[in-house]
């Protein structure tokens, strides 16, 4: 199947490709040229998606802080330009 390549870079996916691949509006896609200069099309997988979101949660939770401000927003606001 042919399609045109838009001046924004944009093509359509056809919709017989889209069914199969199930794509909707708003789908996260992978692109990837293939050794033999191949375009290579695929659905994010969205296991990768949730493991790079643990990997992140658990280097957030690793972080260890001895003085957690207990003060609000503000007074830290106020703190950290300077204000007294």
């Amino acid at each position: 199947m042919e399609t045109t390549l838009t001046s924004k870079g944009q093509a359509t996916i056809p919709k017989h490709i889209r069914e199969r691949l199930g794509l909707k509006a708003g789908s996260r896609l992978i692109f990837e040229v293939n050794r033999d200069g191949e375009l290579v099309l695929r659905p994010k997988d969205e296991s990768e998606v949730a493991a790079r979101r643990e990997r992140i949660m658990q280097a957030i939770s690793s972080v260890k802080v001895d003085n957690p401000w207990t003060g609000t927003t503000d007074e830290y606001m106020a703190l950290i330009r300077g204000e007294e």
